[in-house]
């Protein structure tokens, strides 16, 4: 089925702008802007009801320029409502809805939709990723047919096929103005301004309380989510994931040399004026919960909380997946519902940002993390404290501390092997919800959740704070690796479950307590029941290209099946990469044990199947 309903004829003409005039300000960029001045010219282009929902692939138009039309494809659901004899479907009561974005290199996700419908919400998920030219394959929404016409930008293309200009305000032949430098050139503009006709697109819905609507995206939708909030007041409510975090143009200097993420092309204290996440923040009025990993390469940690500390008005929270780059646990993914519920219909309150307080000054000048939950609205299962020496958001190894519980108040001490390097810390307190939530409806979702993450304020403090409180050295280098006595808490799996697939990796080598020293050994002992084979991989300069070029070295071992535990010693001369063996430990930052490893994008040869239980980690240690 393809309809289309009819809208009168417009033309957003583009005004002659001299680059004196360029606006200084988000509000100024955003000021000539009405997202619902312009019909949407919507094509209904097929409609469907499955999984309780009715559900439909539409497009609309976006605007006009350069006198041609931008028209946005997506998936929009609602839940199926029991029709009468006549076949009519009568509306009791109109709903709150949330639009998805989606990341780079993906699409309009109907599992998203129908998710957020089987809880009860309207739904739609823009496909602003489509290849500009509004035909498929590339990027088209996920269920569309391949005649389906897709996301069509006209005569711009803000799309990943036009990269360079998500870090430029420089005109060219696909940008807003081809004379001229100005932010409406940027990317993240014309992107911002479609997810906003798609708010519109959702408000104007017979179904859609308009007074309710929320956002969500994840990566490159996570900055979209922090870019609409901040421009648009019809958001009620916003969840940006692993992504829009400020200060991208800012050189970030660490230990070895500087990093930034994005090159600016063109004026920088414009860019940084008009188009930074940072600037955005302080017009946010609406309640925003991140959720990411606390080793995100792309939302980087301590700059979210720099971004979101700017959010002076509005509730805020953080919920961050320990270890995990651009991936998220299922108490952290579970949050995300659960802010929505609370701010669109009214649903259980969840709990305030636990408070924390980083004492330097303890009896045993070892500093000390100081936890207290708000259990007033869900219980408290358990806290779990965080600390790192390391500058690089993106690398740094969380060491887990021991904490103790005393009542509402949990304590962990950061005993320190070193006062020449910085101190963070932070806690993520874990709530048990009064009914278990099924995450069933996304990929990779086996279960009921039964608690929900939610994690402290970050806590920095300078080389020099240490010295001056006389902080003590109280943790010496350590042979020991792991001894696994607390399972898996310093590592995670990729896979996991999936025996044939599975990866479990660790940070700790980069940590000065657990580096290896020149000539050292590594051995790992395990258990495992049936004969196969593992790979062992350490990666060297992850993320870390100020200190040298980015290395993957591998070593494959067979264990025979055994119901004792045996070991395997590793030599540097035993990890290979194009015939070139690993020189030293000095620059290893992952360490992986894998039960099939493969680059990305590297032809690998296919592995045989896994035969029995999991192999048991007992013991991982330098020799």
């Amino acid at each position: 089925m393809r309809s289309v309903i009819p809208a009168f004829f417009f033309l957003c003409v583009v005004p002659t702008i001299r680059a004196a005039d360029a606006p200084q300000s988000v509000e100024q960029l955003w000021a000539d802007f009405d997202p619902r001045q312009d019909p949407l010219e919507t094509e209904v282009i097929r409609e469907f009801k499955e999984d309780g929902g009715v559900f439909r692939h539409v497009r609309f138009l976006v605007g006009t320029f350069k006198g041609k039309p931008a028209r946005m494809a997506a998936i929009y659901g609602f839940p199926d409502h029991a029709a009468d004899a006549t076949g009519k479907v009568e509306m009791t009561e109109k709903r709150p809805a949330v639009m998805h974005i989606h990341g780079g290199g993906q699409r309009a996700f109907l599992h998203e939709v129908k998710f957020l419908v089987s809880r009860g919400y309207a739904a739609l998920s823009v496909n602003w990723g489509g290849d500009g030219d509004g035909q498929p394959p590339f990027n088209s929404p996920e269920g569309a047919q391949p005649t389906d016409p897709n996301t069509d930008w006209g005569a711009v293309d803000p799309s990943q096929l036009n990269v360079q200009g998500y870090n430029s305000i420089l005109p060219g032949p696909k940008q807003f103005f081809e004379d001229r430098e100005h932010p409406k050139n940027n990317n993240w503009y014309l992107l911002t301004l479609g997810c906003r006709r798609g708010l519109t697109f959702l408000e104007q819905q017979p179904d859609v309380d308009p007074q309710r609507l929320g956002v969500h995206g994840y990566s490159m939708g996570g900055n979209l989510a922090m870019y609409v909030a901040g421009t648009d007041r019809r958001v009620k409510a916003a969840v940006p994931g692993v992504g829009g975090a400020g200060w991208r143009w800012q050189p970030h200097e660490f230990p070895g040399g500087v990093v930034q993420q994005d090159h600016i092309r063109g004026d920088v204290e414009l860019f940084r004026k008009t188009l930074s996440f940072e600037s955005y923040a302080p017009l946010t009025k609406c309640p925003v919960l991140h959720r990411s990993g606390t080793n995100d390469f792309h939302g980087w940690m301590d700059d979210v909380y720099r971004t979101n500390a700017r959010i002076t008005d509005q509730s805020t929270r953080f919920a961050w997946s320990p270890h995990l780059n651009h991936r998220l646990i299922p108490e952290v993914e579970v949050a995300m519902p659960l802010w929505f519920d609370q701010f669109l219909r009214g649903g259980p309150v969840l709990p305030e940002t636990p408070r924390s307080e980083l004492i330097l000054d303890t009896a045993e000048h070892v500093p000390e993390l100081r936890v207290v939950p708000d259990g007033k609205s869900l219980p408290v299962a358990r806290c779990e404290i965080y600390y790192s020496c390391d500058p690089d958001p993106r690398a740094r190894f969380w060491r887990s501390a021991d904490v103790v519980r005393d009542g509402h108040l949990f304590v962990g001490k950061l005993p320190l092997h070193s006062v020449d390097q910085p101190l963070f810390a932070f806690a993520n307190t874990y709530h048990t919800l009064p009914n278990p939530i099924s995450l069933d409806r996304l990929p990779g979702h086996r279960g009921p959740v039964r608690e929900v993450c939610l994690s402290s304020l970050l806590h920095t403090v300078s080389e020099t704070t240490l010295h001056d409180a006389k902080a003590a050295v109280t943790l010496a280098p350590n042979a020991v690796i792991d001894d696994f006595d607390h399972g898996l808490r310093d590592w995670y799996q990729l896979n996991a479950g999936n025996l044939a697939h599975q990866q479990t990796w660790t940070r700790k080598l980069t940590d000065p307590v657990f580096r290896g020293r020149s000539g050292a050994k590594l051995r790992l002992t395990l258990k495992i029941p049936k004969t196969n084979r593992l790979t062992f991989v350490v990666v060297e300069n992850e993320w870390r290209s100020y200190r040298g070029p980015r290395k993957t070295f591998v070593c494959e071992h067979e264990f025979p099946g055994s119901d004792v535990d045996q070991s395997v010693v590793l030599t540097l001369g035993d990890f290979l990469s194009k015939d070139v063996s690993l020189e030293s430990w000095d620059g290893v930052d992952l360490f992986g044990i894998c039960a099939h490893f493969a680059e990305r994008g590297a032809a690998t040869a296919r592995h045989p199947a896994w035969i029995g239980a999991a192999p048991t980690l007992v013991r991982f240690e330098w020799e």
